[in-house]
């Protein structure tokens, strides 16, 4: 018997949950009468119940987010009908804000808002011995970071050796983006750094191998950043043959020399940066209240490309209030050109709480009723629009951010006018031919591609297939494209490299 379950539903199995072990550690007494379950969106939810239920809990908490919280509605519904004495807690950023019209803080005993780790230890005290709490929705408060106990101990030497581990150096953020829930934070407020540095060592000496740290503005305290790199810095130059593979989340427009300097020693393979730069727009970062120097982004986008080995992974958002598609397309058009590894393409969500309530009616937001709360329409994109885009997005994500053709659509889009009209005029293509973009394999896509090149001005059927197959194979993929078969298996039959097929051009 377990007293108290703490519980989420992850993306995917990959992922370990840190705000689960952030609770478990905090929990003071009641640790030892504690445990976590973690599941994935893909877990069938008699498995979670019979899971969840084989502990005899007294109390279950679970984290509800965006993504996973119709599934979690369902998950609790389950467990009224199988026990209904078990106490439920809600916490997580989906269940902080707008709680009265909520179905799943119907459904549950008890929710937490805002940070949970101390309001949650007090709540599952009282609900196992006393006095039973007079409050169904509990603020979290305000909390000391000093006085929190750090959770990395936590994660398992499985979890070391085959999942991703969450770190953070800081929490919240100094920037008030209407469309993200950082702007509701006062600031970014970062732990000790003794305290910081002493568990990413501990973590690393015990094996961790992928850390992504959580931090919104990792750059923004400069001294921390270095501190934090040159930790993974010295291990990775003292163990070459296994480093440590670690992601930040990059301020776009401040990457002064000192930090420059760093990021340069760092070996390909062991950098990922996430780099939002969400729109070009000037009138559109203002309307958002989104601070950004244009020109001072582009230039370190520049130079991380040109003098890094890091992996660029740079986010743009479409629907943001005031930007037409055409706007999106040249701002789509001008983060290509800086080639960064991923383009990340997404369309609006009004996240629960976030200051973008307050320009719908001006700027024409229609959302879903339903998460994740994409944007339908505005009023300067219709919903044909906004479905045009959603398309774009994922079939760029399939293409082009799977890293598996980057030579072929450097060839394709590389002459056209637009690369954001080009890759659009593909996508309508393919949706007039009722073309399912997301349940089709990668191959089969590629094949639609391959096709489609077939047809444009200067490509010929050979040379579209012959630079298919030369990145497919070149990116280390071990299936077979559907043309493979064809007379083109990459062999004799194909030019002898890829600079060959655009030189043939």
């Amino acid at each position: 018997m377990t007293d108290i379950v703490l519980s989420t539903l992850n993306a995917r199995w990959t992922h370990a949950s840190l705000g689960l072990r952030y609770l478990l550690a905090n929990l003071g007494p009641l640790a030892q009468r504690a445990c976590i379950e973690e599941f994935t969106l893909r877990t069938p939810l008699h498995d979670m119940v019979e899971r969840l239920l084989a502990h005899q809990p007294r109390v279950i908490g679970l984290g509800v987010y965006v993504w996973n919280v119709e599934q979690t509605t369902e998950l609790i519904r389950a467990l009224r009908a199988r026990a209904p004495q078990i106490r439920i807690v809600l916490g997580g950023p989906e269940v902080s804000h707008e709680t009265h019209d909520q179905e799943i803080v119907r459904l549950a005993d008890h929710v937490i808002t805002g940070a949970g780790e101390v309001a949650f230890a007090r709540l599952a005290s009282q609900l196992i011995d006393g006095p039973r709490p007079l409050m169904r929705i509990i603020p979290g408060g305000e909390l000391e970071l000093d006085d929190l106990t750090l959770p990395y101990g936590l994660y398992t030497d499985h979890d070391l050796r085959h999942r991703h581990l969450y770190f953070e150096a800081s929490r919240g953020c100094p920037y008030k983006c209407a469309f993200c829930l950082s702007a509701l934070d006062r600031s970014a407020f970062p732990f000790a750094l003794d305290r910081v540095l002493q568990a990413l060592r501990a973590l690393i000496e015990r094996g961790a191998r992928r850390i992504r740290f959580v931090d919104r503005t990792f750059n923004l305290r400069i001294s921390t950043s270095l501190a934090i790199l040159n930790v993974l810095l010295e291990h990775n130059q003292t163990h070459p043959q296994d480093p440590v593979f670690a992601h930040f989340e990059l301020v776009p427009d401040h990457l002064p020399q000192a930090l420059r300097d760093t990021i340069q020693a760092f070996a390909p393979g062991t950098l990922q940066f996430e780099i939002g730069i969400q729109s070009w727009d000037p009138q559109v970062q203002s309307l958002v209240a989104r601070r950004q120097d244009n020109s001072r982004a582009e230039d370190n986008l520049r130079w991380l490309k040109s003098h890094s080995e890091a992996h660029l992974h740079v986010d743009l958002i479409a629907g943001l209030p005031g930007e037409t598609l055409a706007g999106f397309a040249r701002g789509f058009d001008r983060l290509w050109a800086l080639e960064p590894h991923e383009i990340q393409v997404g369309v609006l969500k009004r996240l629960r709480g976030t200051p973008l309530t307050r320009l719908q009616d001006e700027h024409g937001l229609v959302f879903e009723a339903a998460a994740p709360y994409a944007v339908l329409q505005t009023a300067h994109l219709s919903a044909l629009e906004i479905e045009r885009v959603s398309r774009f997005a994922q079939a760029w994500e399939r293409l082009a951010n799977s890293g598996r053709f980057s030579t072929t659509l450097m060839a394709w889009l590389g002459s056209q006018e637009s690369a954001f009209t080009g890759f659009m005029a593909f996508c309508d293509h393919l949706h007039q031919r009722d073309c399912n973009l997301h349940h089709t394999p990668l191959e089969t896509l590629a094949g639609w591609l391959a096709d489609w090149l077939a047809q444009q001005p200067g490509w010929t059927q050979h040379r579209a297939q012959s630079l298919l197959i030369q990145d497919y194979q070149a990116s280390g993929a071990r299936g077979r494209l559907p043309f493979m078969s064809r007379g083109l298996p990459g062999g004799a039959s194909a030019p002898s490299s890829v600079a060959t097929v655009v030189r043939s051009a």
